[in-house]
């Protein structure tokens, strides 16, 4: 072999060892099994960008969640967004858990392209744990035939010192946020709520945060018999209970926007539209003006507790964001409210 030829051969191994697929080969971080959780299919990166990857584990807490196109029996998948720089330092970085909405997945394309703007060089790893189509963040209290959905406990009690144990995380209440849309908004403060000692920071994007309100009521039970939120259906009184006095007892108490009292002392964030043009995409216009009137009344109880928050009532949301309309699965509306919330935790982290 020639000189030349033997330098050509060089280059061209080192050019292909730096390209984004010769990249994408190593591998994401191996988790071990621990906290009640099984690992049933190790982190693989979703594209050659080397910033998130997919897992799945199995929990005895939801052993039978419902299931949603191409989810599999027993297994919940968490997507997990690293820093640009993970592989490249030994550091620990803060972390916020992104809450999936309604009939929403982690694994979405929409969640991956939201949290990867949004982090891009901020030093944060996001976690978006499976919440199922209708899993509500909530340990259901009349599951049936599903057999336990204890969201909550999955969640707060194993998912979180789970990553904590795997991931190079700071692991205080300061460097963990909690956030999410629409279900998910729900579910960051009701957990916010009841673990104030996990959380520094808690956030709500178009969450339906008032379960006092009737129409959220009709709306959460439509979701737990309607096939399109996974599959088997259930019962409509599966989660909270039955929906009407004097039996909604536990709708009263798991309400977000009556309890904000343990919300003291930690960073509070609020985003909603109106819904925009009603003749436009009428369905997602008035579900996004019915969790404004959620957001509405929470904003009200935080003022009468003096607890500061942020409140972007961003309307028909022209003047949040190019592209938003102020709808409510608006993927530049959403965006615009990932971009805002991750400056505000980073800056205290």
């Amino acid at each position: 072999m020639s000189v030349r030829f033997r330098m050509i051969a060089a280059v061209t191994a080192v050019m292909a060892l730096s390209s984004p697929a010769a990249q994408a080969t190593e591998a994401p971080p191996r988790f071990a099994d621990g906290f009640g959780l099984t690992v049933t299919s190790q982190p693989r990166w979703v594209d050659a960008n080397r910033r998130t990857f997919i897992f799945s584990v199995s929990t005895g807490q939801v052993p039978t969640p419902t299931l949603l196109d191409g989810q599999e029996p027993g297994r919940h998948a968490i997507v997990v967004t690293l820093p640009d720089d993970y592989d490249e330092t030994t550091r620990s970085y803060p972390v916020q858990y992104y809450l999936h909405g309604h009939p929403d997945r982690p694994d979405a394309a929409w969640n991956q392209r939201v949290v990867e703007k949004a982090t891009a060089g901020t030093g944060l790893i996001t976690v978006q744990p499976n919440g199922s189509g209708r899993g509500w963040y909530s340990n259901w209290v009349n599951p049936g035939a599903a057999g336990p959905q204890n969201w909550e406990t999955f969640h707060l009690e194993q998912v979180i010192p789970f990553v904590d144990a795997n991931l190079r995380t700071k692991a205080a209440k300061a460097d963990r946020a909690i956030v999410g849309h629409s279900m998910g908004g729900f579910g960051a403060l009701h957990y916010a709520e009841h673990r104030p000692d996990l959380f520094g920071y808690a956030g709500s994007f178009s969450g339906g945060l008032d379960l006092r309100n009737s129409e959220m009521r009709a709306a959460i039970t439509t979701t737990l018999v309607n096939p399109a939120s996974g599959t088997p259906t259930v019962n409509a009184d599966a989660v909270f209970g039955p929906p009407v006095w004097p039996f909604d007892g536990v709708w009263n108490a798991q309400s977000p926007a009556h309890h904000v009292a343990s919300l003291r002392g930690m960073g509070v964030a609020l985003y909603t539209g109106n819904g925009g043009d009603l003749t436009v995409n009428p369905i997602q216009a008035v579900l996004e003006n019915r969790a404004r009137e959620t957001a509405l009344v929470t904003a009200a109880n935080l003022r009468a507790q003096n607890i500061p928050f942020h409140f972007s009532d961003y309307g028909d949301g022209s003047g949040w964001a190019p592209g938003c309309t102020g709808k409510h699965a608006d993927e530049e509306c959403v965006q615009a409210d990932m971009n805002h919330f991750v400056g505000l935790f980073t800056r205290h982290a």
